[in-house]
């Protein structure tokens, strides 16, 4: 019995690639149609997860998408993007636009796998490069002080690091290196110690909710990666006091459309870079598919609609699955919102350089809400956003001593991050080759909320 399963799955995915080498992808880049954008268009024989892949090249590539247009129904994903470069241009090079198409293209290869992994490690391959250090815990100030002085105890170099915080909760995905070998750590003796000295700290008094850490020698998609480990860690449940902050939350509906057996997802909130990512990869990791959309981000608030259906063919049904898709969206989007102070550090690497930095924020009675950590050419680039401890702005006389102490030129002040206009009103979207406002579907007896 297993095996004829096995046989069948395997059967399944040979017709699937036979179809995509039957059917290659068509990448198409226009410059001509839009004033302010790139357009991109994207054909291609459809599969669960093909939407994500494609945005997630766009965002890998620093490409800001100002509008998105989805239609995957049926066998086949046809999908327009406008874009930009990092400094709102449209792209002009020519092997800027090579390079674009050329991507896309392979990420939907035959060989292209879209779903996204429930493993301890996304996209896992081994490496020699490096060890990697996944964490979730309870969220408090100095936490990454902690964390990295452990590290630095233990002769590891942090090489690159992400840090979020949201709803009290923390998670990290770091890589590090021996550094006596300057490769991955082997030593089952070492890692073990790693593991147990780390999880202490992500305890710490907090015996309520638990704490992890997971070390692996592999590769993994680092912002893919944060999204799993705190959507594990249920993060998206929000306490009472959480609850008084309602007008500061994105605006998310889901309702149904009953004549076409789709659930209907609007999101309205301050656009940031790689929002986008952020609502597929949370839909898809949820195992929803996105049979058409439209989204627009071309002024400061962003709109996105999405034409959903679980993986099993079926729209959310229940109010339960409903208040949870709206929860986890929420959540998805809040997760890499900037909250604080953007400071940016610049210089020659060195081990223990992160424990220095953190401890000296800590000392200073900062926390970090959120920390991209990278080394490139033997440089430490960082960045850190930060509030003192009670979540109130940093004061100018704090953070002149610990710029004294870091260094003026090492330690950049970036500006204060803003994420609380309120929303604004969308304008009418189009859909199907129509224009229709989501508010006039639920008029008109097409859509309705859950009874």
């Amino acid at each position: 019995m297993d095996g004829d399963l096995s046989s069948s799955w395997d059967s399944d995915d040979e017709y699937e690639k036979f179809i995509r080498r039957m059917n290659p992808p068509r990448v198409v880049v226009d410059n001509d149609s839009c004033a302010n954008a790139t357009v991109i268009r994207v054909d291609s024989a459809n599969k669960y997860g093909i939407l994500l892949e494609v945005v997630q090249v766009l965002m890998d590539l620093n490409l800001i998408i100002t509008k998105a247009y989805i239609s995957s129904d049926g066998g086949w994903f046809m999908d327009v993007f406008n874009v930009r470069d990092g400094d709102g241009n449209k792209i002009e090079k020519e092997k800027d636009l090579d390079k674009i198409k050329n991507f896309i293209r392979e990420s939907l290869g035959e060989d292209s796998s879209f779903v996204p992994s429930r493993r301890k490690s996304v996209g896992f391959t081994p490496s020699s490069d490096h060890t990697s250090i996944e964490l979730t815990g309870t969220d408090r100030p100095g936490l990454l002080s902690e964390v990295s002085a452990v590290l630095t105890d233990l002769r590891c170099n942090v090489v690159s690091a992400e840090v979020w915080t949201h709803n009290s909760r923390a998670a990290a995905v770091m890589q590090v290196t021996d550094e006596e070998t300057g490769s991955a750590i082997t030593d089952p003796e070492k890692l073990s110690r790693i593991k147990e000295l780390l999880c202490n700290v992500l305890k710490g008094n907090n015996r309520s909710r638990g704490a992890k850490t997971t070390v692996s020698m592999g590769v993994t998609q680092t912002e893919r990666r944060l999204h799993q480990l705190m959507f594990d860690d249920r993060d998206y449940e929000r306490s009472d006091e959480d609850s008084r902050n309602e007008h500061h939350r994105p605006k998310v509906t889901v309702v149904n459309w009953f004549d076409k057996d789709y659930s209907v997802v609007t999101i309205r909130c301050k656009d940031r870079p790689k929002l986008l990512f952020d609502t597929v990869f949370t839909l898809t990791d949820m195992q929803y598919v996105v049979f058409h959309g439209n989204v627009d981000a071309e002024g400061p608030e962003a709109y996105q609609e999405y034409y959903i259906r679980h993986v099993d063919g079926s729209p959310v049904n229940s109010e339960a699955e409903r208040q949870r898709v709206i929860q986890c969206l929420e959540a998805a989007i809040e997760r890499r919102v900037s909250e604080g102070l953007k400071l940016e550090l610049c210089t020659s690497d060195r081990m223990g350089l992160l424990t220095d930095v953190t401890r000296i924020f800590r000392e200073n009675g900062l926390s970090v809400t959120r920390a991209e950590v990278a080394t490139r050419s033997g440089k430490a680039i960082n960045t850190f956003y930060v509030r003192d401890a009670a979540g109130n702005p940093v004061d100018p006389k704090t953070l002149d001593d610990i710029r004294q102490e870091i260094g003026q030129t090492v330690l950049q002040v970036k500006g204060h991050a803003d994420h609380h206009k309120s929303p604004q009103e969308s304008p009418t979207r189009f859909l199907f080759g129509g224009l229709f406002k989501s508010r006039s579907l639920y008029n008109l007896g097409l859509i309705r909320p859950y009874t």
